[in-house]
């Protein structure tokens, strides 16, 4: 490559997005030349180690209305992009390149070989097919503005050297150098935390019980509410009613130095009264009046070793024998367990912050920039992030897809 090479478009970052953007570029407009620039020594390495090395494409929901409820931040203005990009699509394109691919029962979407590979194997063809260069090993080390587009300073193997690029497009993830670059140009940032992890809670209730989990659990921090699977671990708990409190609550666990209260219903759907209602029948059948509290479990969903802790202040006693009173803390502790979050874990290798460039900066129907000409973004360099399931992949493919399409245009 020459010092001062010249290119229609230059992408920074060879993740999703940067290839869906720079394929759908070239395959609109054959004749435009495309450089994507990758710091690492090989790129797609995020697609790689998603979903435990199968690679979590996208996830089976085809209504954009329903769809944007998985995106703590970003869902009203995907809204919009989801109408013109969406999973099924994603589906589509890939299938259309020889990928096959299969919805699992809880609808996120392999590649049927359920092998990454397959799909990094697809893009990097579907690039090369279409003409797409591609340069690892290269750090943006600075980006200016001129008549002609932009400026780039780049270093590869401890040498800088000089690209021109008539468009733009920062695809980088959530990349602090990405962010400097973005702000210097006149961008707003919102400053980047973590949104996807587990909790850190130690807790006689649930030590030593790693690995049970609870299907339907309602869990309360904050102003945040959600429900579903709870897995305990080692260091605390786990599972998607977890990862959905920390996503929405990023921000405010943030603020708390991750530490803070969390209400912990492990009847889901049941309230205190109702819950007390089922306790009091148990106590009022004749044949359990003699059976002990911590074996003879009221609530078939709370596995036994979790429920044999959970009344462990009741642990001698026999339904025969308990009060009033103890009846109702039992259904206080199991309907709104007082638990501690001391800390954060990570979701096995998938990191995904909240924060980046400012949405109401950027249009969403081309990733064009508001501010600067022939600027674009795409993927997490965005305040953007979804749950975990195949939406972060797929908020990448919109973006890119919709980048690609004003990239082309005008070449």
């Amino acid at each position: 490559m020459s010092s001062a090479s010249s290119w229609d478009v230059v992408i920074a970052g060879g993740g999703p997005a940067g290839f869906f953007a720079a394929i759908r570029c070239a395959e609109l407009n054959p004749r435009s030349k495309i450089l994507i620039i990758e710091k690492a020594s090989q790129p797609l390495g995020k697609v790689l180690i998603s979903g435990g090395g199968r690679c979590n494409v996208t996830h089976a929901c085809f209504e954009p209305a329903q769809l944007i409820n998985y995106y703590p931040r970003g869902g009203n203005e995907l809204r919009g992009a989801f109408t013109r990009f969406q999973p099924k699509d994603t589906i589509q394109w890939f299938e259309a390149r020889g990928v096959k691919l299969k919805t699992e029962a809880d609808r996120r979407v392999f590649p049927v070989t359920d092998d990454a590979n397959t799909i990094v194997n697809c893009l990097r063809e579907s690039a090369k097919h279409a003409g797409v260069k591609i340069q690892t090993g290269v750090t943006l080390v600075n980006v200016e503005k001129n008549k002609n587009g932009f400026r780039l300073e780049a270093r590869n193997a401890g040498n800088n050297f000089h690209l021109q690029a008539k468009k733009l497009l920062l695809a980088t993830g959530s990349d602090s150098k990405t962010r400097a670059f973005a702000k210097a140009l006149g961008h707003s940032i919102i400053e980047p935390v973590p949104s996807l992890f587990t909790f850190n809670i130690k807790d006689q209730r649930i030590d030593g019980l790693a690995g049970i989990a609870v299907e339907n659990v309602q869990l309360k921090m904050d102003s945040i509410t959600t429900q579903g699977a709870v897995l305990i671990t080692h260091w605390g708990l786990s599972g998607p009613a977890v990862l959905r409190c920390s996503a929405w609550g990023a921000r405010i666990l943030f603020d708390k130095k991750y530490a803070s209260p969390l209400t912990v219903n492990w009847l889901g759907d049941y309230t205190f009264d109702s819950a007390l209602a089922v306790l009091q029948r148990n106590k009022a059948w004749q044949e359990n009046a003699r059976k002990k509290v911590s074996t003879h479990s009221a609530f078939s969903q709370i596995p036994a070793r979790l429920w044999k802790q959970l009344t462990e202040f009741v642990e001698t006693k026999n339904w025969g024998d308990l009060s009033k009173a103890e009846l109702s803390k039992l259904a206080q502790e199991l309907t709104a367990g007082e638990f501690n979050i001391q800390g954060k874990g990570i979701f096995k290798e998938e990191f995904v912050t909240c924060g980046g460039v400012k949405l109401s900066e950027v249009d969403f129907k081309t990733m064009h920039s508001k501010l600067v000409d022939n600027l674009f973004f795409a993927g997490e360099v965005l305040d953007i992030d979804g749950i975990t399931g195949g939406f972060n992949f797929q908020s990448a493919w919109t973006t890119g897809w919709l980048a690609g399409n004003q990239l082309a245009d005008g070449m």
